[in-house]
């Protein structure tokens, strides 16, 4: 049903004679803020634009939430009512008092998502009267608007940029509007294990209109969270492709120097191969035979020890040399098993993230042809009612199916 707007009534600054002051501290307050403040978030931006088109000052609009206050063609906000049954089965005092409570609670968690065009400022779910009841409170406004504000107050304009067109005096935005969420309504009834019984109607589904305008509201709300979620994971990959295409670089210039390393430790083997060459062949590194009237004394210590000690000393040379070159050969040879091992992961790495690139791009593409088909403007109010939402889902908890009225 439709509420008076009494904000005081429905923070309980002001308690009326029916509210049962020992049953208010189990109310629920899901927003309450000050409607100014909303007109400010919701408009300031729109007017600067407004009043900076204009060419003479008595068109300029000083204050926006004035103007509407005292127009004759819209409200500063509307209030909505949903109630389950009745005092007498659905009583706060009873146990199905408590299960309404946790219906409307798990409903409201999602009426902004729903109406993204219905800014709600003030949201109360009383416990403290005969039949818990919702109160929501909301701005409703429009975007891209072509007359007056780009963003302004409009009842009707809100509801149609949601998807209620309306076209008859029984079949209004409002008369569309209220079914659906009376619709949505049950169905968190009906997992609760209520029936809703209808009394005076003969609308028990929701028009063509209704149902595609769900469903695509549904369609879009996915595909803008699988959009967040690309771009940022497309941002990501990037990083990490150019951080990894760096760090593969480096490791190729890496095992390049390896490799000269080791074709300069052949070329030192090749050099001590010569030497050893040159000490068995060359008459230097040979004991010369003895001249006539030579003593084994003389000869020992003027041509044996002599080439004795220098072969000793090249030897020693050698086979340090040697164990450093075999050393240095095992080291090398595993900086270039483990750089190349590097490489190969990091090549895996970069094919990977390219094939997930390509793919959430596909993806990315798919969402903006959606866009294109189902308008900027649906999509962005969709989008700002998925931030709107804040609230948490309640685990549904099965009671006996009980018929009640809405």
């Amino acid at each position: 049903m439709v509420g008076k707007g009494s904000l005081t009534h429905n923070s309980r600054a002001f308690k009326a004679k029916n509210v049962k002051e020992d049953y208010t501290q189990y109310n629920i307050e899901y927003c309450n803020e000050n409607i100014k403040a909303v007109y400010h978030e919701l408009f300031d931006k729109a007017l600067e634009r407004y009043n900076e088109k204009q060419t003479r000052n008595d068109r300029k609009i000083n204050d926006y939430y004035e103007k509407i206050r005292t127009s004759k063609q819209e409200k500063l906000f509307h209030e909505v009512i949903f109630q389950i049954g009745n005092k007498d089965d659905m009583n706060v005092q009873s146990e199905n008092g408590e299960l309404a409570m946790k219906i409307l609670d798990e409903f409201m968690i999602n009426f902004q998502q729903r109406n993204p065009n219905l800014k709600v400022f003030s949201a109360h779910l009383h416990m403290d009267e005969e039949t818990p009841h919702l109160h929501i409170d909301f701005v409703p406004f429009v975007s891209e608007s072509k007359r007056g504000l780009d963003t302004r107050v409009s009842m009707k304009q809100a509801l149609a940029s949601m998807g209620f067109k309306g076209g008859t005096k029984q079949e209004t935005e409002w008369s569309q509007w209220i079914a659906s969420e009376k619709q949505e309504l049950a169905k968190v009834m009906e997992r609760h294990g209520v029936i809703w019984k209808q009394k005076g109607t003969h609308r028990k589904h929701l028009s063509v209109l209704d149902f595609e305008k769900r469903e695509r509201e549904k369609e879009v709300q996915i595909l803008t969270s699988q959009k967040e979620e690309i771009s940022q994971s497309i941002q990501e990959i990037q990083k990490t492709v150019s951080s990894e295409t760096k760090d593969l670089k480096r490791l190729q210039g890496k095992k390049q120097e390896i490799q000269q390393e080791i074709i300069k430790l052949s070329a030192d083997k090749k050099v001590t191969e010569k030497n050893i060459h040159v000490i068995r062949e060359n008459p230097a590194w040979q004991l010369p035979e003895p001249a006539a009237l030579t003593t084994a004394k003389i000869y020992r210590d003027k041509k044996a020890m002599p080439l004795l000690e220098k072969v000793k000393e090249a030897l020693v040379a050698a086979l340090v040399r040697n164990v450093q070159l075999i050393e240095a050969a095992d080291k090398l040879k595993q900086q270039v098993e483990r750089l190349q091992r590097n490489i190969n992961y990091l090549e895996g790495r970069v094919k990977q993230e390219e094939e997930k690139n390509l793919s959430l791009s596909t993806d990315l593409t798919d969402f903006e042809r959606l866009k294109a088909g189902l308008g900027e403007q649906e999509v962005k109010a969709v989008i700002e009612g998925q931030k709107a939402a804040e609230m948490c889902l309640t685990v549904p908890k099965q009671y006996k199916k009980t018929e009640v009225s809405l």
